[in-house]
């Protein structure tokens, strides 16, 4: 059973500006198809503007596509009633951001921040409600004292552990983390990391973690998804993505920083990432990959599932799933 699915999934924006006749669009996703199956870790990793945090407030009802649909647990999230989607978002998914300081009410105590949505669903008695908050600072190792504190009288691990407990507040299936640590301290990281790692395995949770740190994403995760100007042109199994990626951009990616033990040859992206309200004409990435021709202009190819399971790619050019990246041809 899928605790989320995509399909054929568009976001598109008005841009600000766009002069006198009308506003500039801007393709934050572009057919997304992307399933997350119960308990499965999903990794989306990809340089700024890419879609990623687009695709995750998608996942959990915060953003409605312009097309496609989203299904949570068989059903179409945006064919509910309001009321029935509130519901819905509330009971099986939740969303840890990005920056803890600013997605906590800062005038609320830590245990009314937890109640809330206990008490917008209407989850148990009062009693059972401030039980269940003792029972989420614990899960999110908070000490109980901190009960009454102030989101501002907390350290920024403190402030994000109590984001994922309250992420957790109403016993999800699914939790979607956009780059959960990207806001602390290096020496906090590992800590938050470790506990979301942990609550995966203890709670059976689905995750989707959204993240810049490419590494951190291939340990955690059961699956890696490569996003580039709005649209997933990979899907690997983690355990094979830094050997065995075929779209040049994912293999890009993972070069920049490899692993200690093994070193790697790092391949140089040229040029900015191009506009969103103007996309290149067929494959986006063409602009700055080293494999292009003029057929990657005419047309954004399909999937192509690859020769391991679970793996697929939209590439005119594939690079060799074995071909390790110093033998990788460069550019003159």
């Amino acid at each position: 059973m899928s605790a989320v699915q995509l399909s054929g999934v568009h976001v598109v924006h008005r841009a600000r500006g766009g002069g006198l006749f009308g506003r500039d669009r801007v393709y934050a996703l572009t057919g997304a198809d992307l399933t997350v199956a119960a308990g499965e870790t999903v990794g989306v990793v990809g340089e700024s503007g890419c879609g990623k945090s687009t695709l995750a407030k998608v996942l959990v009802g915060v953003e409605r596509p312009t097309a496609g649909t989203v299904s949570c647990h068989g059903r179409d999230l945006w064919a509910m009633s309001p009321a029935d989607r509130r519901s819905t978002v509330g009971a099986s998914t939740g969303m840890v951001f990005q920056d803890p300081s600013t997605a906590l009410n800062r005038r609320l105590p830590v245990h009314r921040i937890l109640r809330d949505p206990l008490d917008v669903h209407s989850r148990g008695t009062k009693p059972e409600r401030e039980e269940r908050v003792r029972e989420l600072m614990s899960l999110v190792g908070l000490d109980r004292a901190l009960a009454e504190a102030l989101p501002g009288q907390l350290s920024g691990g403190q402030r994000q552990r109590v984001a994922i407990a309250r992420a957790l507040a109403l016993d999800p299936g699914l939790l979607v983390a956009d780059e959960p640590t990207s806001a602390l301290d290096v020496s906090v990281r590992a800590q938050i990391l470790n506990l979301l790692s942990d609550l995966r395995e203890r709670l059976g949770l689905a995750m989707v973690l959204v993240s810049h740190d490419i590494q951190t994403v291939r340990r955690m995760s059961d699956r890696v998804i490569t996003m580039y100007l709005g649209r997933i042109v990979e899907e690997t199994p983690a355990a094979d993505v830094t050997d065995h990626a075929r779209h040049p951009y994912t293999r890009a990616l993972f070069s920049a920083t490899p692993g200690l033990l093994r070193p790697i040859d790092p391949i140089p992206l040229t040029g900015p990432v191009p506009s969103a309200t103007r996309p290149p004409s067929g494959c986006p990435f063409r602009t700055r990959c080293w494999r292009a021709d003029d057929a990657c202009a005419v047309r954004m190819p399909d999937f192509t599932a690859a020769s391991r399971p679970a793996h697929r790619y939209r590439c005119h050019h594939p690079l060799e799933e074995d071909q390790p990246n110093h033998r990788l041809p460069r550019e003159t």
